[in-house]
């Protein structure tokens, strides 16, 4: 149950982005095309294709932007190293500094920055935190990640097509009730971490992914006059 829980608070922000992307995305297929007058079908082929390929692609992305960003981690923490071993005075004096910038003063900044001293691989972690300004990523970060972006916007993105699939000739005042539902459900879900009111949280994700598709429908709309 920890490990879910931390899971959870490690990537909220890609569950709640995909979730939204996902959401978002089918529906501007659904939009587009009913707003072009296209026959019922064609939604759930544009949808569905639309909704694996983007939903791989995202995830691919966020696993190629973790592991960019572990990369980087990896060879700034080299430099770092390379630079305590070669000089330490110089990386003594930077800790004094951070510690300093944190109000220690006097016997008490040089005890702790002696202390910090003996210990290489905190001295590091420390300057990498405040010099660096690079976290350590989690481990595994890239595949969980990636998971939890695809599941999320696999599951969300299903949704507009819902009536399409359960009723032969769809119904697109059903799709934009099932796509309105869950942009504020989505929304409203992140109360669990961030302590925000139930109702706005909702109605924010709403509002945004309404403007959204709004557009879509309108395009679609559009290019059926211009054609």
């Amino acid at each position: 149950m920890e490990r879910l829980q931390k899971l959870a608070h490690s990537h909220i922000k890609d569950a709640v982005y995909a979730a939204n992307d996902g959401i978002v995305t089918t529906f501007a297929v659904v939009a587009g095309v009913v707003g072009a007058s296209l026959e019922p079908s064609i939604i759930l082929i544009l949808g569905a294709a639309s909704l694996f390929a983007d939903g791989f692609s995202m995830a691919t992305g966020n696993f190629l932007g973790s592991r960019s960003e572990a990369q980087l981690y990896d060879k700034e923490r080299r430099i770092q190293e390379r630079g305590l071993a070669l000089n330490p005075e110089q990386e003594r004096g930077d800790i004094r500094a951070i510690l300093a910038a944190r109000n220690y003063e006097g016997q008490e900044l040089e005890d702790l920055t002696g202390l910090i001293m003996k210990n290489s691989e905190f001295a590091v972690d420390l300057m990498m935190d405040e010099e660096v300004g690079i976290l350590k990523p989690e481990s595994g970060k890239e595949i969980k990640g990636a998971s939890v972006t695809l599941i999320a916007f696999l599951t969300a993105g299903a949704l507009p097509l819902i009536p399409y699939i359960v009723l032969r000739d769809g119904s697109f005042l059903l799709a934009v009730l099932f796509t309105g539902i869950a942009l504020f459900l989505v929304g409203a879900s992140r109360v669990i971490f961030t302590a925000r009111n139930f109702f706005f949280s909702g109605l924010e994700m709403l509002f945004v992914g309404g403007v959204a598709a709004g557009i879509a429908y309108a395009a679609g709309y559009g290019i059926q006059w211009i054609l």
